[in-house]
């Protein structure tokens, strides 16, 4: 092998393995987080209920990668008068974290949540070293009992330093009005409730979810009357300048035509900047002619560098199937394909409303409105973002995919996935509305 051969070899195998390790995978747990647990110790509490708070919060925190650059945890215990147990970027890895929090003592006392959030405000968050706009800062403030000061003003000087709120009530002492004064809104989305100490460990998985939200969804999509946390995949593409718009599934509506001089692809890094949260609903209405209706593809796709999947929704006309494909902790890449009869009505070459439901333990397929498969998921890993984000792209091939798009979206509240109709297709509302009347379920 000569000698200017070698040194090719050698200069693009460095380049390959430089790409690798370039290649960052992110969740939300390494996304950037400031998150501080204000907890209740006044005398209503009691020894035993306090270690059950402890554990929670444990297993809570267990969620995130602790460390100077990920998530650093904070703890104030307050009664008459707050006090610091743990400050922000003391600790630096799971364990010692973890043991800070099992030797909390409890206090007891009074209980004065509007001192302790203030307290959180100037003496936990305001201490923090890290650049605000680079970290999510998130507080829970569980208390379970009437405040003995206002709660108001404290939590509205919170949201002005850009602290987002949780309000965690336990017990019947407990007055909605305090909650939704502490919380941020809406209500539903910030403030929980539970009979008793024990039932908190009912909420801790939505929990986690709801600080992946927050960490990993910073952008609000406008819907109906409220806005959604999630991503635009369109707006993320650039498709006002990459497609042309035609008229959508109905008069007004607008929507983007695909052709196969269109590439449609971003870094992922821009997109999905701190990765996907582990539950989400994916949605897009779409309406796509022959030849692609015979053929197998991806409506959406994450790749890593190397070119490996991610995550994707592959529509495959061949055999009237649609796959899911994610992350896997062990095989690097699982997927999952619905063959229900019902999905060969996505291939009629007419407007549809597609939607999968993806959680932690499953993935659901929607059509049109109906609940069409279910399938189970192994554990999964966050996503590699230095790669690419498209949308349209045959299987395994660069070549884009002519079709028509209208919405192509992620919501990061899985609870969205009841609250999406197909209301912009006329066909099926006049369906459904017709059904309705005749007594047809």
């Amino acid at each position: 092998m000569n000698l200017v051969l070698q040194s090719f070899l050698f200069l693009l195998l460095q380049e390959v393995s430089t790409a690798m390790e370039d290649d960052v995978r992110s969740s939300c747990r390494t996304a950037p987080n400031d998150l501080v647990f204000i907890l209740d110790g006044s005398f209503s509490v009691g020894p035993d209920n306090f270690e059950i708070v402890k554990n929670w919060i444990i297993n809570i925190s267990s969620s995130f990668e602790i460390g100077t650059t990920f998530t650093q945890v904070g703890v104030v215990q307050y009664s008459d008068d707050p006090l610091l147990e743990i400050p922000l970027e003391k600790h630096r890895s799971n364990e010692d974290l973890m043991e800070a929090m099992a030797a909390i003592s409890y206090r007891g006392g009074n209980t004065r949540t509007g001192k302790a959030i203030t307290f959180g405000v100037k003496n936990v968050f305001a201490t923090s070293t890290r650049a605000a706009n680079t970290v999510t800062k998130v507080a829970i403030v569980l208390t379970d009992g009437k405040s003995q000061d206002d709660v108001k003003e404290s939590a509205e000087e919170a949201r002005k330093r850009k602290i987002i709120l949780f309000a965690i009530g336990v017990g019947q002492e407990i007055e909605d009005a305090e909650l939704q004064a502490i919380a941020n809104k809406p209500s539903s989305t910030y403030v929980f409730y539970v009979e008793d100490y024990t039932g908190i460990s009912r909420i801790r998985e939505i929990m986690k979810q709801k600080l992946c939200e927050e960490t990993v969804c910073p952008t609000r999509i406008p819907v109906a009357s409220r806005d959604e946390k999630g991503f635009d995949i369109l707006v993320g593409l650039d498709i006002r300048k990459k497609a042309s718009g035609i008229h959508g599934s109905y008069h007004g509506k607008k929507a983007y035509r695909i052709t196969a001089q269109n590439d449609l692809t971003e870094r992922t890094s821009d997109i999905f900047p701190d990765g996907l949260p582990p539950s989400y609903v994916f949605v897009s209405t779409l309406r796509f002619k022959r030849p692609t209706t015979k053929e197998k593809w991806d409506l959406w796709r994450i790749l890593a560098l190397d070119g490996t999947i991610q995550t994707a929704v592959t529509l495959n006309g061949e055999e009237n199937t649609v796959i899911f494909h994610t992350t896997h902790v062990v095989n690097d890449t699982q997927s999952v394909t619905f063959t229900s009869a019902l999905i060969k009505a996505l291939f009629d070459e007419k407007w549809h409303l597609l939607r999968v439901l993806v959680t932690e333990r499953d993935a659901t397929l929607y059509l049109d409105d109906k609940s069409i498969e279910t399938r189970q998921l192994e554990p999964v890993l966050g996503i590699f973002i230095s790669g690419k984000t498209q949308i349209g792209k045959y299987f395994g091939k660069e070549a884009t995919v002519p079709f028509d798009v209208q919405k192509l979206r992620i919501y990061c509240d899985p609870e969205q996935n009841q609250r999406e109709t197909a209301c912009e297709i006329p066909v099926v509302v006049s369906t459904s509305l017709y059904d309705n009347l005749m007594g047809i379920t």
